[in-house]
């Protein structure tokens, strides 16, 4: 189900499987690393090795989750801290061309605990460059995360320097057309 990396321990599909194993026996908090998908050079050779790794294992803990009855109360989120440009690093004809990073316009998906399933938020311009339609700010994303998990952003505040602030500042709000 997971790939023929999840025998292998320390792979991306074996700590699927420990992160599958962990949600059943009621751990709240479980986050999953990948080596890292830093591609300014290589692209070709790294990104299908980089998929190779994830993609089969990603949608395995979805659906083992799922088939267990566990999705419904677990939040599942893939996301990076930015994305990769739709324009090439160097040159093309280089087996080492690679992507910068990307801070404009990038890809997060997320299944389960109260996720519309096979939803699509936003859209970017035909070059892939910039958001055209529905962008959500890191503070959006914020209080749609904590609301998915019971908890009222609003009313989550820490003291610095004499006043209260917010992690989702005070512009953060929830994305609701992603709720199911």
């Amino acid at each position: 189900l997971y790939g023929k990396h999840s025998r292998t321990p320390g792979t991306y599909a074996a700590n699927c499987i420990l992160a599958r194993r962990l949600a059943e026996r009621g751990v709240r908090f479980i986050q999953l690393f990948h080596v890292g998908w830093d591609t300014h050079g290589s692209l070709s050779q790294q990104l299908r090795m980089q998929c190779d790794d994830t993609d089969l294992a990603s949608g395995a803990l979805v659906q083992d989750l799922r088939e267990r009855g566990l999705l419904e109360d677990t939040l599942v989120v893939w996301a990076g801290e930015f994305g990769r440009t739709p324009y090439v690093q160097g040159k093309v004809d280089s087996p080492k061309y690679g992507r910068d990073h990307h801070g404009r316009a990038f890809t997060v998906w997320m299944a389960g605990a109260g996720v519309k399933p096979g939803y699509i938020h936003g859209e970017t311009d035909d070059f892939a460059y910039n958001v055209t339609r529905d962008p959500v700010h890191v503070h959006d994303f914020q209080a749609t995360i904590l609301h998915l998990l019971g908890i009222d952003h609003e009313q989550l505040t820490f003291k610095f320097q004499g006043r209260h602030h917010r992690l989702t500042d005070v512009h953060g709000q929830v994305v609701r057309p992603v709720l199911a």
